[in-house]
């Protein structure tokens, strides 16, 4: 990322927040009684909703079956309102496509599918407010929506958006800093153990400098286990 104009003199990003600081999250669980699990999250002004059916009988062609665990159908699709340019095609794009099989290979690694042999989870996310880190935001949904689906996790999912400006890690990118250009880096992580379940870099980053900026990213996942953690927690006082 180029541009003095994305960190001030004084250390301070577009948005005010300090290099390492989160947006403000704010979430709710249950937001759709006729789904197994749901939840809705906002990450700054990024918005998205997730949805979980399952697990139940396998839908369609039988040979996708698997007889030792259950099969993972996750979808990805943003709103034809999400962003200020209309999109003809809200789903099944190349984007979508992409974001659709990294939310797959993410929740294979998180979700206990040995436990439900020849089922089906159907996990769908949609983003209604787009304004950065929007696999991140999905990520976070989905994961709120499958524990509220009770379905068992070997722990929380949670995802945050990293970058670069001026040798300085910023983590949870908005828009404006996206846009700019430069290395970004999307992380998900298994906090208590550390476990990577997906990274993925759309620019070239010299060795030097991926330490430091996983190490940024991955303080944050820590920092967003703890804020997803006491919205679950929260939830369960309100149902109990």
């Amino acid at each position: 990322m180029a541009g003095l104009e994305l960190l001030s003199d004084q250390g301070y990003r577009v948005d005010g927040r300090k290099p390492t600081e989160l947006r403000k999250i704010q979430a709710r669980m249950g937001v759709f009684a006729q789904a197994d699990g749901s939840a809705y999250i906002e990450q700054g002004n990024t918005k998205a909703l997730a949805v979980v059916y399952g697990p139940h009988e396998i839908r369609g062609s039988r040979s996708k079956c698997l007889h030792d665990r259950a099969v993972l159908n996750c979808q990805y699709s943003m709103a034809t309102f999400s962003t200020a340019e209309r999109k003809r095609r809200p789903h099944g794009d190349r984007k979508s496509s992409e974001m659709t099989l990294h939310l797959k290979q993410t929740f294979e690694a998180a979700i206990l599918t040995q436990l439900y042999p020849r089922s089906q989870i159907d996990i769908y996310v949609q983003i209604l407010q787009a304004d950065g880190g929007n696999y991140s935001a999905c990520v976070n949904a989905a994961t709120l929506a499958v524990v509220d689906a009770g379905i068992p996790l070997r722990d929380y999912v949670c995802a945050c958006s990293a970058g670069f400006v001026e040798d300085t890690p910023l983590v949870d990118l908005s828009h404006v800093e996206e846009s700019s250009g430069g290395t970004q880096l999307s992380l998900a992580l298994l906090p208590k153990a550390e476990h990577l379940a997906l990274v993925e870099m759309d620019a070239r980053l010299h060795q030097d400098h991926l330490e430091g900026l996983m190490d940024a990213a991955t303080r944050a996942c820590k920092d967003l286990h703890a804020v997803l953690d006491r919205v679950v927690r929260e939830h369960l006082q309100e149902v109990s």
